[in-house]
């Protein structure tokens, strides 16, 4: 079992930045991939970035690529999303995740933290 916690959801102003941070614990050796989702409303959940927990490369849709940072503290066991440049469209729950088997489906899921962009 792992357990997932994100945090830093908040309001921004259209530009503004916010970092969202997710706390693993439990069985955290096990986790394969990171990843950020978000959902917004009347909209389906979608990839937001991941990271591989080993190797560290990373990964961006393309409507966050060049404005949105994803990182790791392996020694904390967290994994942050840096968010800039943000947008209205940016506005939506944000999810993270982890998927313990490569090319799988993600299987552990924090709670999810609202993040509000204003124009």
């Amino acid at each position: 079992q792992v357990q997932l916690v994100e945090s830093g959801g908040g309001l921004v102003q259209a530009g503004g930045s916010l970092r969202l941070s997710c706390a693993a614990s439990g069985r955290t050796f096990s986790a394969y991939t990171m990843g950020w989702f978000r959902q917004a409303p009347g909209k389906e959940r979608e990839f937001v970035a991941a990271i591989r927990w080993s190797a560290g490369s990373s990964y961006y849709a393309d409507s966050v690529k060049g404005r949105f940072t994803i990182s790791r503290d392996n020694a904390k066991n967290t994994v942050y999303l840096q968010m800039n440049s943000l947008k209205p469209e940016d506005t939506a729950v944000y999810y993270c995740a982890t998927r313990t088997i490569a090319g799988g489906e993600y299987n552990y899921w924090g709670q999810g933290t609202q993040v509000t962009v204003s124009s």
